[in-house]
């Protein structure tokens, strides 16, 4: 059986990074990160980087993440499927840079967004909290 990649969207970090999942779903995270290392889009790393959080800690963990992930610049590859995507659905342009970096690089999307992206026909989508 062949070991997924995925892409997480913020929402993703930011639940994992908090201890926000039913131990279920960080038990999933925890199998998702023993085979790979984090994959996040450079919109993910704007998003997280612009996070309001509480504390210097907060900003550590998330910096010491990001440092972590493999993050996807926004390549022509991806900006041409993210105009595509634009075109075809309404779906805000970070999530649309999100779905087409998913779809160039083949990766498995980790959301709890699934209203907007399931709109866009070949992301292939997997909640955690449904883990």
């Amino acid at each position: 059986m062949a070991i997924k990649n995925y892409l997480l969207d913020t929402n993703t970090v930011i639940y994992y990074l908090q201890g926000q999942f039913s131990s279920s779903a960080n038990k999933f995270m925890d199998g998702v990160f023993k085979h790979h290392a984090p994959s996040i889009s450079i919109i993910t790393e704007i998003e997280l980087l612009c996070w309001e959080t509480n504390s210097k800690e907060d900003m550590h963990i998330l910096n010491q993440f990001i440092k972590d992930a493999q993050v996807f610049e926004l390549d022509n590859n991806i900006k041409i499927k993210t105009i595509t995507i634009r075109r075809a659905y309404k779906i805000k342009l970070p999530d649309a840079i999100i779905a087409a970096t998913a779809l160039v690089h083949d990766l498995t999307l980790l959301t709890r967004n699934e209203k907007d992206f399931s709109k866009i026909s070949n992301v292939e989508i997997t909640n955690p909290w449904n883990k």
